[in-house]
């Protein structure tokens, strides 16, 4: 997988309003207060989520994300044309593939109109998303225990696909951790 490894920059033109991006566009955290930042058409104003800068229309990718902290975060890709204003749906169906974690512990794919738990032996620190476009596949691993999530397979990919990040909201400082993208360590 690490072969496939690309350089993932956040793209700010996409970020909610509520989100706060580091400088060097590697890290992204929720800052409870609504930003005036352009409504440009690709800015998401509901969903609290950013994209990564680069698209991809072929071939395969992958890039890992500390999630190490947080109680609840959404991890994946989504194609270029997801509607950006209001409500999305995390579903392959609306062009989203995610894994999300919510309240501290509930892993779950968001494969369709029903999402899949996933049981998990352990808190995940750092995720890897792999995709392989031509193929129709996103992965996801557990980067600490060399281990497999979930995979989508037999997708139809027509757009580009962009990664998302979604950081979700703050709860108080429950959830304040950045999600960090982090270089692929080769070793592994």
């Amino acid at each position: 997988m690490q072969q496939y490894a690309v350089d993932v920059t956040l793209d700010p033109d996409t970020a909610h309003p509520k989100l706060i991006l580091s400088d060097d566009g590697k890290q992204v955290r929720h800052g409870d207060i609504r930003q005036k930042l352009p409504d440009k058409p690709e800015r998401f104003n509901t969903c609290v989520c950013v994209l990564g800068m680069e698209g991809f229309s072929s071939g395969r990718f992958y890039f890992e994300v500390q999630v190490k902290g947080k109680t609840e975060w959404d991890l994946g890709v989504v194609r270029e044309s997801i509607n950006r204003k209001g409500d999305i749906t995390l579903s392959p169906s609306d062009g989203c593939w995610t894994v999300v974690l919510r309240n501290g512990d509930e892993y779950k794919a968001c494969a369709g109109p029903a999402s899949v738990s996933l049981s998990l032996r352990v808190k995940l620190q750092r995720v890897g998303v792999f995709v392989d476009y031509e193929e129709g596949l996103v992965s996801f691993y557990d980067v600490e225990s060399s281990s497999h999530i979930y995979t989508f397979t037999a997708q139809s990919f027509t757009d580009k696909l962009y990664p998302l990040f979604g950081p979700s909201l703050n709860y108080g400082g429950k959830n304040s951790s950045p999600l960090i993208i982090t270089p692929v360590n080769y070793n592994k």
